[in-house]
């Protein structure tokens, strides 16, 4: 990926005048054109044919019984998961129904009670994430507790093993996501049973409880202890790599925005993102997510109008002067594994808000 420049000609007052004149513009052509109109049919029918495909994996499971053939079962398993955290997804930022509350009940259900991942956890560090993406200390996103995503992270630990780690950070990257299933589970249940407000507390305990033990139980319940184990080492693996994969092009190995510069609302949220490159069956297995410039502008915007909005976003970002990054799967990949390679090796300032380079003392 090129370097990302763009040009400061006029004060900050004025910028940020023209920056919120800007996306009030896109913001109106977006509206007009009919993109943020409900899909009820488009979703009723994930929100049927979701619980039937998992119903479908528990009952094949159940059917076959004791044997090693239960591995393929798990690996789909942990791709129905996905798609159904994708849907999770879509409801969480309220683009399936109109009420709010019809929205958080769905998550509830989909994710703590089918995913086993808590809502109110997610929702949580997802709403932090959109506020500021990449922005060092607001995003928590590129705050991973294993892999160092900005050189600030990369400087902290003097240990010589997880420096060199970190310098070779980029071959493990992928299979450490092979984990990530495991953490967003144990994560998730630590928020809901700690401490510290959490709306709907009793409705996630339960909902997770079922999940958790229910699926567990289930699992030993069928199979022995010995592919038992490696059923659920299979679907963890399967869910949690196939989560990261889908989630990492977004914005690592985008600009880091410093603490303390303030973007208007379109550079912040388009310069740091980046779009992958494909056609329709890739829209489906990323859950939306390769149009994340234009989720992130318009983040109850249903998922299948993405597709559509994003030539208009494009076009217009490059009338307006503002970067508009959109790369293949695989390009994707390369960057984020160069970029997380030169944090782990110690370079500073990789990849600095332009806005920053250009003007140092800017404040918007």
């Amino acid at each position: 990926m090129g370097e990302i420049r763009t040009t400061i000609r006029t004060g900050p007052r004025d910028r940020a005048v023209r920056g919120t004149s800007a996306f009030t513009e896109l913001a109106q052509e977006i509206r007009a054109g009919g993109f943020l109109r409900r899909r009820y049919g488009y979703y009723w029918t994930k929100l049927i044919v979701a619980p039937v495909l998992l119903g479908a994996c528990l009952a094949v499971f159940v059917w076959i019984g004791e044997s090693w053939w239960q591995l393929l079962v798990a690996a789909t398993l942990g791709i129905v998961l996905t798609q159904i955290a994708f849907l999770g997804h879509d409801a969480a930022h309220r683009q399936i129904f109109a009420s709010g509350k019809w929205n958080d009940w769905v998550s509830l259900i989909l994710g703590d009670l089918l995913i086993g991942m808590s809502y109110g956890w997610w929702q949580n560090k997802h709403t932090r994430h959109h506020a500021n993406p990449n922005k060092l200390g607001s995003d928590p996103d590129i705050e991973l507790p294993v892999i160092a995503v900005t050189a600030e992270a990369s400087s902290k630990n003097r240990n010589h093993m997880v420096r060199w780690l970190r310098a070779h950070q980029g071959v493990f990257f992928f299979p450490i996501l092979l984990l990530e299933g495991i953490s967003l589970h144990a994560s998730s249940a630590r928020r809901v049973f700690a401490r510290g407000r959490l709306e709907r507390r009793w409705a996630e305990a339960a909902f997770l409880g079922i999940r958790m033990i229910g699926y567990v139980a289930l699992v030993f319940l069928v199979l022995s202890p010995g592919i038992a184990v490696a059923f659920l080492a299979v679907q963890l693996g399967v869910f949690g790599f196939y989560m990261g994969v889908a989630f990492a092009p977004n914005h690592k190995g985008m600009p880091i925005v410093p603490r303390d510069l303030r973007l208007d609302f379109l550079h912040r949220q388009v310069m740091m993102s980046r779009n992958i490159r494909g056609n329709r069956f890739l829209d489906v297995a990323m859950g939306g997510l390769n149009y994340q410039i234009e989720h992130h502008l318009f983040p109850s915007m249903p998922r299948p109008h993405l597709r559509s909005a994003a030539p208009i976003v494009e076009r217009y970002c490059r009338a307006h002067d503002v970067p508009y990054t959109q790369v293949g799967l695989f390009a994707s990949y390369a960057i984020v594994v160069r970029y997380i390679n030169r944090v782990g090796l110690g370079e500073r300032d990789v990849f600095t808000c332009p806005l920053l380079e250009q003007r140092a003392h800017l404040t918007i």
